[in-house]
């Protein structure tokens, strides 16, 4: 039986953190300065949307350590620019050993990348816009542990059927909330991590 990981861990600093981030310092400076942090903009948001379609299967920590190796790949997710993405450049983005060569994954975000254009070549802000309506209502206080912590919400589950309408792959519920937490839809700092939110404050979209 393994132990139960703590809600909160107190790195080496001395600044107390949700347990996930435990002692890794790329894990610590994604959880100080992103996770949980409102982020805007179609390209930022389909980068997040790109990383965390990579991620699914893995552990996040092994998507951060190649951001920039993906951020290099993908025309640093200029959404015009990976939608023009073609078959030779596509094959080649398999040889790459510093990103992750999933083919389905590879495909999905071109494809992506396109449906997103056809958005936003119209209407700038169209994606953001789409992605944040799907912000949850504020909640009162922070999660008490870890374990208060979901993998899926109704809002999450509803911008995952939104996407997938609109012919969005590698875009499930659990993936969609992972988004919702890192571009700071919601914020799901536990009580006792210095970024949790005082108590009484509105947490969330």
């Amino acid at each position: 039986m393994t132990a139960e990981r703590p809600s909160v861990v107190v790195g080496d600093d001395g600044v107390p953190r949700c347990g996930w981030a435990g002692s890794d310092a790329e894990y610590a400076r994604y959880h100080d300065e992103e996770w949980g942090t409102p982020l805007h903009g179609d390209r930022p948001l389909f980068e997040k949307l790109a990383l965390e379609g990579f991620q699914a299967g893995l552990s996040w920590i092994t998507i951060l350590r190649r951001r920039e190796s993906f951020r290099q790949a993908f025309h640093g997710f200029d959404i015009e620019r990976v939608a023009a993405i073609g078959a030779d450049e596509a094959e080649a983005l398999m040889q790459n050993s510093a990103i992750i060569r999933n083919r389905a994954k590879i495909q999905a975000t071109i494809a992506n990348a396109a449906l997103a254009l056809s958005m936003v070549s119209e209407r700038p802000g169209a994606l953001d816009e789409l992605m944040w309506s799907f912000a949850p209502p504020a909640r009162a206080a922070p999660p008490a542990s870890l374990a208060e912590v979901p993998a899926i919400t109704p809002e999450s589950t509803a911008m995952s059927a939104a996407l997938r309408a609109r012919g969005f792959r590698f875009v499930g519920p659990t993936t969609l909330y992972a988004l919702m937490q890192s571009s700071g839809m919601v914020n799901d700092h536990v009580v006792g991590c210095a970024r949790a939110p005082a108590s009484g404050s509105t947490v969330g979209g």
